[in-house]
């Protein structure tokens, strides 16, 4: 099949993506774009957001919103069904890191607990809730960004958060395909291992090391791994598959 097939197969189709301004979310939003979704990418960050809006081209619409809070995650999915009239593949991609250790204190991990939870879960269910009904019937689809820290509890102390939250993703997933596979929808997550994005590349090149040595492929992933699933999934050949907590870790799980 040919780029312009492709495009033609995806003409009018649309993904939302949350957090697509940056790391994964942004190589989700290029992929998608290149092969002729209209793109709808919500985040935080202005600059980013209006950069990441003119790489995916002119089917790209922004909108500057933090999913955590519910007047502006409905303003946006309006500002989506006005200008598009419907939603094809919602990704839940939007995410934040902390740093909580057992002896930070009660009142700083507290807030920083609640909001990484915030933003990771609570974030995607107000994003589902305010969508859903707006989702293609049948054919819809939901794609949850989860984590390979749910499964394995970070790799170094202080995760409590972001584990928590990812997994927390993985129990709404299981729920929304329960509830919306009978009509149409197909509901997954994916839970990427170590990703290269221009926040990993700040890291210590012993940081890096120590994670790249933790992969059976020997590198780190690419935000273009995740996508290139992310699609599939979005796509009429995976009809079939819902419920599931997708793992693109290059085989990082298997050694521990």
């Amino acid at each position: 099949m040919t780029s312009s097939d492709r495009k033609e197969d995806n003409a009018g189709k649309v993904v939302v993506v949350t957090g697509g301004n940056s790391g994964i979310g942004r190589g989700i939003a290029l992929y998608f774009g290149a092969r002729g979704y209209r793109v709808a990418i919500i985040g935080r960050n202005a600059d980013t957001l209006s950069a990441a809006k003119k790489e995916v081209g002119a089917n790209c619409l922004s909108f500057r919103a933090d999913v955590a809070k519910r007047d502006e995650v409905i303003a946006a999915v309006k500002g989506i069904v006005d200008a598009w009239g419907r939603i094809d593949v919602l990704v839940n991609n939007a995410g934040a890191m902390s740093h909580i250790l057992t002896s930070t204190p009660l009142d700083e991990a507290e807030r920083s607990f609640r909001d990484t939870v915030d933003v990771h879960m609570t974030g995607a269910f107000l994003m589902v809730m305010a969508a859903a009904s707006h989702i293609t019937r049948p054919g819809g689809r939901i794609i949850n960004i989860s984590s390979i820290g749910a499964f394995m509890g970070g790799r170094r102390p202080g995760a409590s958060a972001y584990v928590a939250a990812k997994a927390g993703l993985n129990g709404l997933t299981h729920s929304w395909a329960r509830e919306l596979s009978p009509q149409g929808i197909t509901v997954n997550a994916i839970a990427p291992g170590f990703i290269d994005t221009a926040l990993t590349k700040l890291w210590s090149a012993e940081r890096r090391k120590a994670s790249i040595d933790d992969i059976l492929v020997g590198r780190p992933g690419e935000p273009e791994d995740i996508a290139a699933v992310a699609y599939f999934l979005a796509s009429p050949e995976a009809s079939f598959i819902s419920g599931e907590i997708v793992n693109v870790n290059g085989g990082a799980r298997f050694i521990h």
